[in-house]
């Protein structure tokens, strides 16, 4: 069988029969294989139809990259782009979106969700991502049982149970898909100082045994027994030192284009720099193909900036860094010049790793340990293999190579050899019930809706399926309506609630109140923010002190992140005074305050994108992305609010900030 002129493998000939019979498709396979031709086959069946396909995917490079790809396929009319940051033809009939945009959208009872035939996960498995995870779990929950799903996965072990979950609360048929085989099979090997590069099977685990490291160590300055001795004994010192990037890009000859892979952003740019220095990998005629793509994309604001200066002068060397820190503009260009084959090694963080289609002859760890907003711990299989499986292009190499720099002190040999065998990471659930949720199952369901709904569920389902004491789901639900009661978001009634959305049910125990009504359309920050604008001060604060405060809610802060405060001092204690003895006074962050006291007057007033720069050390992308956050949650309380007046206000508040290189993302 052939589609879009490839001939297909067996297990994507398997989905598409599911998906001929109008049956969810589970697809577990490795990473390269080819997933994306059977979310392409759903959408030629259904276009003609009429029908409205929805794509989620996890990150925003992977849904910019679809959307790039299904304009050029499916025409620009057809295909539209939904985040928090942009919104592009809503009407399209393809949609890619966030997970988040696809479930605001069932728990708002968006009408465009009655012509939607198929939702499409792209990596499915982040469902294990202990903060977003919930966000999928809802999407599938809380879908119309008219629509058919297509999850596609990296390997995963479990899939089978995880197909049963989705049919157990669909009530219909969901099939799977498994396919383990890769067609550019993978060679995993270790760089080390002492060894060089030799084959992860072929490294022992006592490879380095604590006393020749001690022997070696003994060796200080003031020991000179002759000189070749010192010189041997300085030697087997330097080995023992962890391998550097330098290193190992030796070791590369004839296996680029390559990805290095770095968990720091720092590191990514600073070791371009660093190769750039000494190496160059393009001829004249290269180096001028990528001077052009960057005059092409390139504008005076974004040339002022210091990445961007840094950049222009690796990439036409053939080198190149990505991280999410960039600019948008800076991130394409990048992307641009890796896929036409003229970036030669990409240093680039692990957001490069999921779903692009941008695979190379190599892959290279820096390390195999990454900070994970708690500890820093080892990658898992899952981790290893989704950036493992970058190396390898099919058609083109033979076999893909991934080399892991190790630590001989520091790295678990033993778990190495785990991790790169083979991908055992099971599905699991990381359900939590936000308030959100709860206000719009108390909107949309009767009491014995709402358990059923609540007990949806995977991790729930699994307990009951192994004969487990399950997690009591409805003990959090009950806790949640306590604090709504209190906070008066919710109200007891006798009434029959009557709902004209999807989820039409009989009488409910609770109904919202005004501020209920109006926090159900905030998805984070959902008190704080309906505690803002239910205080009589509104009219008296300035609209610069809203975004402020605004601001101060979104903000999310880091260890290391620095702000210029001075002369704050007075417009921050005008604030506290008007929010003092408030809910808003009493769980907002004071140091957040303070420090979006100037960065935001600044940006607001109209200061340039490079003026702003001088006013904290966020990285140029994240004070996009900060901005862009801002916007889009007062767009979340512009459809909160029905008060015309607050409306304008919130209108005018985006125009404040929404401009320049903040709207061009």
């Amino acid at each position: 069988m052939e589609f879009k002129g490839k001939t297909l493998d067996v297990f994507q000939k398997e989905a598409i029969e599911s998906i001929d019979k109008n049956h969810s498709c589970v697809v577990s396979a490795s990473t390269g294989t080819g997933k994306t031709l059977i979310a392409e086959y759903i959408i030629n069946k259904h276009l003609p139809e009429g029908n409205t396909i929805i794509y989620t995917a996890p990150i925003k490079a992977l849904s910019n990259q679809k959307y790039k790809d299904f304009c050029e396929d499916y025409g620009k009319e057809n295909v539209g782009l939904l985040t928090g940051d942009t919104s592009i033809n809503h009407e399209g009939q393809i949609l890619i979106m966030t997970t988040e945009i696809y479930r605001n959208m069932l728990l708002t009872n968006d009408p465009l969700i009655d012509r939607v035939s198929y939702v499409i996960f792209d990596e499915i498995h982040y469902i294990n991502d202990i903060e977003r995870g919930t966000v999928w779990e809802e999407s599938i929950i809380f879908s119309p049982k008219h629509i058919r799903f297509l999850a596609l996965s990296a390997t995963i072990p479990n899939y089978r149970e995880f197909a049963d979950w989705i049919a157990h609360i669909k009530e219909h048929p969901v099939d799977t898909v498994f396919y383990g085989h890769r067609p550019v099979p993978l060679r995993h090997k270790v760089y080390d100082r002492r060894l060089g590069l030799c084959e992860i099977k072929d490294v022992q685990i006592d490879m380095l045994k604590e006393e020749e490291y001690s022997r070696a160590m003994e060796f200080s300055p003031r020991y000179n027994p002759g000189k070749k001795k010192k010189a041997q004994n300085k030697a087997k010192i330097h080995n023992m030192k962890p391998p550097y990037h330098l290193d190992v890009i030796k070791e590369l000859e004839g296996k680029m284009p390559a990805l290095y892979f770095c968990f720091s952003r720092k590191k990514t740019q600073d070791f371009a720099v660093e190769l750039s220095k000494k190496q160059d990998f393009l001829n004249k005629e290269e180096a001028q193909k990528v001077l052009e793509v960057i005059r092409n994309h390139m504008t005076p604001e974004v040339a002022k900036m210091e990445t961007t200066k840094v950049i222009r002068n690796t990439l036409p060397k053939g080198i190149g860094f990505h991280h999410s820190g960039m600019l948008p503009v800076l991130k394409t260009i990048v992307e641009e010049l890796f896929g036409q084959g003229l970036i030669k090694i990409l240093y680039t963080t692990e957001t490069f790793s999921v779903g692009i289609n941008m695979p190379a002859k190599a892959v290279v760890f820096n390390s195999l340990e990454k900070y994970d907003g708690i500890n820093m711990r080892m990658l898992n299989a899952k981790e290893y293999f989704q950036i493992a499986g970058r190396a390898g292009r099919r058609g083109i190499d033979k076999e893909g190579l991934v080399i892991a720099l190790i630590n001989r002190r520091f790295t678990n040999l033993e778990k190495l050899h785990k991790i790169s065998t083979v991908d055992d990471e099971p599905i699991i659930s990381h359900f939590t019930l936000s308030i959100n949720t709860a206000l719009n199952l108390i909107d949309n369901f009767d009491e014995n809706n709402q358990e059923r709904v609540l007990k949806s569920n995977f991790d729930h389902y699994k307990r009951l399926k192994e004969n487990k004491k399950a997690v009591h789901i409805m003990a959090s639900f009950k806790n949640k309506i306590k604090l709504l009661k209190k906070l008066n978001y919710i109200k007891e009634t006798d009434e029959v609630a009557v709902n004209e959305g999807a989820y039409v049910e009989s009488n409910t125990k609770y109904m919202l109140t005004d501020k209920g009504r109006f926090a159900k359309y905030l998805y984070s920050n959902e008190i704080i923010l309906t505690e803002l604008f239910h205080l009589d001060f509104l009219n008296k604060i300035s609209d610069i002190d809203l975004l402020i405060l605004l601001a101060s809610i979104v903000y999310e802060q880091r260890r290391l992140d620095y702000f210029m405060i001075k002369g704050t001092e007075k417009r921050y204690h005008r604030i506290l005074k008007i929010i003092e003895g408030t809910v808003v006074g009493k769980e907002l962050n004071k140091v957040s305050l303070k420090r979006m006291i100037n960065f935001v007057t600044a940006w607001a007033d109209g200061s340039s994108f490079t003026e702003l720069m001088t006013y904290s050390n966020l990285a140029e992308g994240d004070i996009i992305r900060f901005f862009r956050r801002l916007i889009d949650t007062l767009t979340q309380l512009l459809h909160a609010t029905e008060d015309k007046i607050l409306k304008e206000r919130l209108e005018g508040l985006i125009k404040l900030i929404d401009r320049d290189l903040v709207s061009s993302e």
